[in-house]
């Protein structure tokens, strides 16, 4: 991991994180119904007025189509693609003075930051778009020795109304009912710890005017462990409305598990995913 340069920790604003580390450390610990935290004006407002303005628009091209029938939504996650402001920042979330940041804020040691993005990067999600409720894959799909822990999201849209929906919803691990609600408004930072019962999506379609994004910024964190880790595939959940749908959402998750196996055992990259996840469609309600 790099080191962090001084002007960084401003832009990361990384010296007031550090100064609240005991308070907040208590609060995600304590915050139910798994371990969170939320920032507001997480990032210098220039560097995230930047990102915003460099964000790119979502193209079949550069883009994996995450389309099937328990999301729909882009992402982006090839480096050479990401505009530099955005991998500046990445850099400094990857650095090693963030990244003990992190574990100290989690109690989580060794944190290990995943360079190659899987799952990750840049999402972007058009009018319509929705991510049904689940719990993350468990194991890197390249490093059956890391285990997943710790997700970090940064929300990038300006002027993003309540009603073009599109909040991060929490669940309790029942699956009875949705415990919090995180609006993506700009410069957001949600922080949550990656186990198998953190369930949490958006899983309403977005209702954002034509040419509006909900866009944010997603890295995943990793331990190393001594053994291979039990693999679990991303796994969806159904809510108590959704009736009949929870046929629908239970057969996407196994296509979804049959594809993380192939990526594993052939060393695939997400670049697949636009082709082999596109088994089930839900339509735009």
């Amino acid at each position: 991991m790099s080191k962090i340069k001084g002007e960084e920790v401003e832009q990361l604003r990384l010296n007031s994180l550090q100064a609240n580390l005991p308070i907040d450390r208590d609060t995600f610990s304590s915050n139910i119904p798994f371990p969170h935290i939320c920032f507001d004006n997480f990032l210098a407002e220039e560097v995230a007025r930047k990102i915003h303005d460099e964000f790119p628009i979502t193209g079949e091209g550069q883009w994996i189509q995450y389309f099937h029938y328990n999301e729909r939504k882009s992402g982006l996650n090839n480096q050479s693609l990401l505009p530099k402001p955005v991998k500046n920042l990445i850099d400094q979330l990857h650095s090693y003075e963030f990244c003990n940041y992190l574990s100290q804020l989690s109690g989580i040691k060794n944190l290990i930051p995943d360079h190659t993005l899987e799952g990750g990067g840049l999402h972007s999600s058009e009018r319509g778009g929705y991510l049904n409720i689940h719990a993350d894959f468990t194991v890197h799909p390249h490093n059956p020795t890391w285990e997943r822990r710790l997700n970090l999201l940064i929300y990038f849209n300006q002027d993003w109304k309540k009603e073009f929906g599109g909040d991060l919803e929490f669940w309790s691990n029942d699956m009875k009912k949705c415990v919090k609600q995180i609006e993506p408004i700009f410069n957001r930072c949600a922080i949550f710890a990656t186990k198998a019962d953190s369930y949490h999506g958006f899983p309403e379609p977005l209702k954002c005017p034509e040419g509006e994004r909900r866009l944010s910024l997603a890295l995943y964190y990793y331990t190393q462990s001594d053994q291979k880790v039990k693999i679990k595939p991303t796994n969806y959940k159904s809510r108590p409305e959704d009736g009949l749908k929870s046929i629908l959402i239970w057969l996407d998750k196994k296509v979804v598990s049959i594809y993380t196996l192939v990526k594993k055992r052939f060393g695939l990259n997400d670049d697949m995913a636009s082709l082999f996840l596109g088994f089930f469609r839900r339509k735009k309600r």
